[in-house]
């Protein structure tokens, strides 16, 4: 036999074909997959309550004297201003009556400052109030040994120096920009100026000044009227009476519907059923992404979100922009009581977790869940990827938040709201109902999931911002404490 007979026998089929074969075979399939859905780790991590009337009332002590607000500072063309009515965020201003506050607003002067300019020197008799508008100033005090202390950092929309603008007292603190910026700043003797062109109202000021420092001189650090004590062995003392007042206008949360319809045609449902039911997976899948919206409501939403629920004075920000141990140590200090977890984008842990390594000090880790995830001072780092990363239109940089919470309703803390037992129940306060067949042969299925956030004091809640996640470090430089961006 030629070698080209040999050949050709050898190509004869001797078997049937696995391309033939697979069509008499049933595959292994999976279930839809989903790249969206993600850990939720918020939805486990928070204490539910049970919200049966669907409002939740937040009943609190009185606040006498107004906590402080951000300025909200607008930019058009570059150049930054704020409304006059937005002066009543200082306590200080709160109770000034419309006029004065217009024609203080006016006196206020925009300035620009180099990095490392001294706006107020300690000891020194400058009474100033400064609103910042952009960049970031440290304020620094002397320790006992003379060194400089860095007690506060603050940045757009937060001010300083309204105790000054009315004491005859110097200054007991030093005020440095740490990055180039600009600033309103008013005087005393502004003050001056405007009585002199209107005395009328130099007795107005007065008045309100007076009542400001009254009111501040009978409340504590968070605003609340003081609770009258007496201690001691002391003898033919008077017990003084006392009494704690309530807010007469308590926070109500209401919870908010999260609904989509979902539509399966009965031929789908009917035929096509093995070996995963199509109404299931349909089901499945939209409830997956109810539950990521939730999730996203709890971060962002305008009404209830952390993001938006934090106080004012919970709000830090990073020193340098990178997240370094010293922000999340100065973030533990604002939710001392407990706190519970921190929740930062992916990113952010990466970037913290560099600095951290930079630093020689590796955060470590546990298992939540059956997932590693890292820790700092004992205090789970959770990844969330509602967190949005946003680009700075400033410095260019991309930036986002990390969050600490301290949470339950026996600790004053956060807690997430829903109401179990509704009609067409699937799972704690989310239904799925049929709403019928079209003359198409669609079936429709309303899907509702009811829920909320409430934040039961301020301190239970704290931002860390200006977090910047694209700074890498040049280990081969390390002596030289270099860093390159990527």
């Amino acid at each position: 036999m030629s070698n080209a007979s040999q050949e050709q026998s050898s190509l004869l089929q001797r078997s049937v074909t696995t391309n033939v074969a697979r069509n008499l075979a049933n595959t292994t399939k999976t279930p839809p997959q989903m790249m969206s859905i993600t850990p939720r780790w918020i939805l486990k991590l928070l204490p539910w309550v049970h919200v049966s009337s669907g409002t939740y009332r937040v009943n609190r002590t009185k606040i006498e004297l107004q906590k402080p607000e951000r300025i909200n500072v607008d930019f058009h063309s570059g150049t930054a201003s704020f409304k006059p009515e937005s002066l009543k965020s200082i306590p200080l201003f709160a109770s000034f009556d419309d006029e004065i506050i217009a024609r203080i607003a006016k006196k206020f002067v925009l300035e620009e400052a180099e990095l490392g300019n001294t706006l107020i020197l300690e000891g020194e008799d400058r009474h100033k109030i400064f609103i910042i508008a952009h960049g970031q100033v440290e304020i620094l005090s002397k320790g006992l040994h003379g060194e400089e202390l860095r007690i506060a950092l603050l940045s757009e929309g937060e001010y300083f120096g309204e105790e000054e603008l009315v004491s005859g007292k110097p200054s007991t603190v030093t005020i440095r920009t740490i990055t180039p910026g600009s600033y309103f700043s008013l005087s005393s003797l502004d003050i001056e100026k405007l009585f002199q062109e209107s005395p009328s109202l130099k007795q107005s000021f007065q008045t309100s000044v007076e009542e400001y420092l009254k009111i501040r001189s009978t409340v504590n650090k968070h605003g609340e009227k003081h609770i009258d004590l007496v201690a001691g062995f002391a003898e033919n003392i008077e017990i003084p009476e006392t009494y704690v007042d309530y807010s007469n206008k308590p926070r109500e949360y209401s919870l908010q519907a999260i609904q989509t319809v979902v539509r399966v045609h009965t031929r789908v449902s009917d035929l096509y059923n093995e070996p995963y039911n199509q109404i299931e997976q349909q089901m499945r899948l939209t409830i997956e992404g109810i539950k990521e919206r939730q999730e996203w409501e709890f971060i962002n939403n305008r009404e209830f979100g952390l993001l938006h629920s934090a106080d004012p004075g919970q709000r830090i920000s990073t020193r340098y922009g990178t997240p370094t141990p010293d922000d999340l140590d100065d973030l533990l200090s604002k939710v001392w009581k407990k706190p519970a977890f921190f929740i930062a984008h992916p990113k952010a842990i990466a970037a913290f977790e560099r600095e951290c390594t930079w630093r020689g000090v590796p955060p470590p880790t546990i298992n939540l869940f059956g997932t590693p995830v890292l820790t700092w001072r004992g205090v789970p780092l959770v990844p969330c990827d509602k967190l949005e990363i946003n680009k700075n239109n400033k410095s260019g940089q991309a930036t986002t938040n990390i969050l600490l919470l301290r949470v339950g309703e026996n600790e004053q803390g956060v807690v997430g709201l829903h109401q179990a037992g509704i009609p067409g129940e699937i799972s704690p306060s989310l239904s799925a109902r049929l709403m019928g067949l079209d003359k198409l042969g669609v079936a429709s299925y309303l899907l509702t999931l009811y829920s909320s956030l409430a934040v039961l004091t301020d301190d239970a809640l704290a931002v860390l911002e200006n977090v910047e996640v694209g700074y890498y470090h040049d280990y081969e430089h390390r002596q030289l404490g270099t860093k390159i961006i990527k």
